[in-house]
């Protein structure tokens, strides 16, 4: 064969060196595209670390985009740790989206909050970031509001988003 720059010659090898030890037809390297390979090698020297993502990205048809940012935000890190039996008890959407609750720590870098921070900080940019999305969407969505009071039987009640 030829036509194999020098560059995809050192990806091949340094493939075959990071799944040597498993069955690579079975496994999910197999199944992703090239270059998510080539981001798996290039951004990951943990192979458990590159399984899991593999299997991810499999998993949830990520796009080569997806995997760089799921890796660079540490993804594999703030997953949930708690022993639970949500893959025994829940079908498998709700059990994924009942692990996601369980993430540490959650990533707010977009919020651009300081360390001192407080819950209400928190809140307040949360809430304008979705307030932006929805009018983003367009006619058909509304936001009513946060800490939004309802009377209930008598008792007073505050929803905390009410859309």
């Amino acid at each position: 064969m030829q036509g194999f720059s020098l560059r995809n010659l050192k990806y091949m090898k340094a493939l075959a060196e990071a799944w040597a030890s498993t069955s690579f037809v079975q496994q999910p390297a197999a199944q992703l595209p090239w270059f998510h390979n080539c981001v798996l090698l290039d951004k990951l020297k943990d192979h458990k670390q590159r399984v899991w993502y593999a299997n991810q990205a499999v998993q949830h048809g990520w796009s080569r985009n997806v995997l760089v940012l799921q890796i660079e935000t540490k993804l594999y890190r703030r997953q949930g740790k708690a022993v639970t039996n949500f893959d025994r008890t829940l079908p498998a959407p709700q059990s994924d989206l009942a692990r996601q609750l369980l993430k540490d720590p959650y990533n707010f870098d977009f919020l651009t909050l300081s360390q001192d921070a407080h819950e209400k900080d928190l809140e307040s940019g949360l809430i304008e970031h979705i307030r932006k999305f929805l009018l983003e969407l367009g006619v058909g969505f509304a936001f009513v509001g946060s800490q939004y009071p309802l009377e209930v039987g008598g008792e007073d009640f505050k929803v905390d988003l009410l859309f």
